[in-house]
């Protein structure tokens, strides 16, 4: 019999505690998972993004097209350490 983790495609659940992207801002975070779907209160996107940050896990959610665009590319090199900047009035990782 088949186990579903088989066939079964897409992300997964992305799980941890809620935090505020401003509490985070210039810490080293272990960037372990993310997902992009329909933001409900815009027309744009919505980044749901999983890391570790002091050995526990937390979750962000984001409209920011930097930090979208930028998970996208690297997506390949999960997981990987980071820092999230406000550069101007954009986010970004560094």
């Amino acid at each position: 019999m088949k186990k579903f983790s088989d066939f079964a495609t897409g992300n997964t659940a992305i799980m941890g505690d809620k935090i505020k992207l401003e509490n985070i801002l210039g810490k080293e975070i272990v960037i372990k998972g993310y997902k992009v779907g329909d933001s409900k209160y815009n027309d744009g996107k919505l980044l749901t993004l999983q890391f570790n940050l002091e050995e526990k896990e937390y979750i962000i959610f984001t409209g920011s097209s930097v930090l979208i665009k930028q998970i996208e590319k690297y997506k390949d090199e999960i997981p990987f350490i980071s820092r999230i900047e406000k550069i101007n009035k954009f986010y970004s990782f560094t």
